[in-house]
């Protein structure tokens, strides 16, 4: 298992993700998923999928199970429709988030309601501290000024840091909005990052990102950005058998 003594600052183009397009669905794979497989990229630390997803005008994903994962969505543009075999029901608009801690297991879908407009999201995959657990349900909505130009916390398991929606495991997405600013984010040691450019263009470190460029870090105590983009952030404990 690499242990990345030495620090790791590894960019992934927009373009080197796996991208599929099915007519309903636009969507691009960070790390193995689906019909896209690589053994040498299947998960950074505790993340285990980031998907850039498009869903067409009253396009979905019928109900379907999912067990042993914390599950994270962000909502970019448009408005998503939840389901689950809990009875929970949800609809999240831009900039809120949805979770689903499928422990023993849970079966969802999901929807874009629209007749007219697209919606557009990041769905991410935490591998949880633990098998198991009872199924979860949660979302929350924040107003865009909550997160310009600064980093908000919006879903964590680590103690200390304050969030709406616990997850079951040491790690937290943070987002931001930057409006030609400069953000600045300290790891602690030991930790990894992954850093996504959902729309927009910064320089984080010296490097040149655009929209759906990614990064990610290992043994970097410092990660500074700048520029005007909508930013995804997450900082991720190493997992035994994982990256």
């Amino acid at each position: 298992m690499p242990t990345y003594t030495e620090p790791t600052f590894a960019i992934q183009r927009a373009g080197e993700r796996a991208c599929f397009d099915f007519g309903w669905l636009k969507t691009c794979h960070s790390f193995s998923f689906g019909e896209y497989v690589d053994p040498a990229n299947v998960n950074w630390g505790a993340l285990r999928v980031f998907n850039d997803d498009t869903v067409a005008p009253a396009g979905g994903f019928p109900t379907h199970p999912h067990r042993d994962m914390e599950i994270v969505t962000y909502v970019l543009r448009g408005e998503l429709e939840h389901r689950d075999s809990l009875g929970h029901h949800g609809i999240v608009s831009p900039g809120g988030i949805q979770y689903v801690s499928a422990g023993t297991g849970v079966s969802h879908s999901e929807f874009n309601h629209s007749p007219a407009a697209d919606v557009h999201f990041v769905q991410m995959w935490v591998l949880p501290r633990e098998r198991g657990g009872t199924p979860g349900y949660g979302q929350h909505d924040f107003a865009q000024g909550e997160r310009r130009d600064r980093w908000l916390a919006v879903a964590s398991g680590e103690s200390g840091v304050a969030v709406p929606v616990t997850l079951r495991q040491d790690a937290t997405v943070r987002v931001a909005r930057l409006e030609g600013a400069s953000l600045r984010y300290d790891f602690a040691p030991g930790r990894f990052g992954f850093l996504f450019v959902a729309d927009g263009s910064v320089t984080a470190n010296g490097a040149q990102l655009g929209t759906g460029d990614a990064v990610r870090l290992a043994s970097v105590r410092d990660l500074e950005v700048t520029g005007s983009a909508e930013l995804v952030l997450w900082d991720v404990p190493q997992v035994p058998g994982g990256d």
